[in-house]
């Protein structure tokens, strides 16, 4: 009698209650095991090389303890129309997002954060939101955008270009967050010279008078007149000559020409409007 007594005893002893978590559903199962990796061969709890198990299947089994068993499965993410596969143990989206470090990024998903993700595997696509500023001439648009391309940023914003507008960066490439996205607009029609320049004026040398002026620069600007251009136009004497908008505006071709227009309108008197360096015309 005492003998069967012991053998019930020990019996008693060497089982286990343990707590199993399995993709999320509970239970609880009684245990001759001495590891974690022998209480799931027992309950026939398949793990692979990519699976999460905790504790570690070699550790060992005491009676209360708790195996949490996340089975891996494939995730195919389109993150801003970039396609990539990952292997995750998440149950659910806003898991494997974390797993993937998306979480703290505002986003539009293809399915809700609980969606469950099974062990076959699941589809999401994500379009991250990102801040852009749109440029044009002096006026600047902050906006919000889920776009892939620069193209679907203005499409979204409702912007229409003109013909021979550039815009940089291009049309195609991805919208960083913070991009600041130009649009430069087309050059006007060069004016039309209906004033001819006679012979005698067009072979001075105004090469010479703009490198003195300004080394040649049609963009250089002083603001003490002010005055603009490789000749150094006051916007009255500009306009005078039936130049437009500014000096800066046009190409050194069209600024000497108007240079050109100047010096015949005021017969050849150069003192008044180029005295530093009006002499500079005549050198050969």
């Amino acid at each position: 009698m005492a003998g069967v007594s012991l053998g019930v005893l020990t019996g008693v002893v060497l089982t286990k209650e343990v707590r199993l978590a399995v993709d999320g559903g509970e239970t609880t199962v009684r245990s001759f095991g001495a590891t974690v990796g022998d209480v799931l061969a027992a309950v026939k709890v398949e793990v692979g090389p990519h699976d999460e198990v905790h504790p570690a299947r070699t550790d060992q089994v005491r009676d209360g303890t708790s195996i949490v068993v996340r089975h891996a499965r494939p995730l195919v993410l389109t993150l801003d129309g970039r396609k990539s596969t990952h292997t995750v143990t998440a149950l659910n989206v806003g898991e494997a997002l974390q797993q993937l470090n998306l979480s703290g990024r505002m986003a539009t998903l293809s399915a809700s954060r609980m969606r469950q993700i099974p062990v076959s595997g699941f589809a999401l696509d994500v379009r991250t939101h990102r801040r852009v500023t749109v440029v044009r001439g002096g006026v600047r648009l902050d906006a919000l955008t889920t776009g892939r391309t620069v193209r679907a940023v203005l499409t979204q914003q409702k912007i229409t270009l003109a013909k021979g507008d550039r815009v940089r960066p291009p049309m195609s490439t991805f919208p960083e967050d913070s991009e600041v996205i130009r649009i430069i607009p087309a050059a006007p029609p060069a004016p039309v010279h209906t004033v001819a320049v006679s012979p005698s004026v067009s072979s001075l040398n105004w090469a010479a008078l703009a490198r003195c002026e300004t080394f040649a620069n049609p963009k250089s600007f002083n603001p003490d007149g002010p005055y603009y251009g490789m000749y150094q136009f006051s916007l009255p004497m500009w306009q005078a000559v039936g130049g437009t908008r500014t000096p800066l505006d046009w190409p050194a071709t069209e600024q000497t020409y108007r240079a050109r227009l100047l010096y015949q309108r005021v017969a050849g008197r150069w003192r008044a409007q180029w005295p530093n360096c009006g002499a500079r015309l005549f050198i050969r």
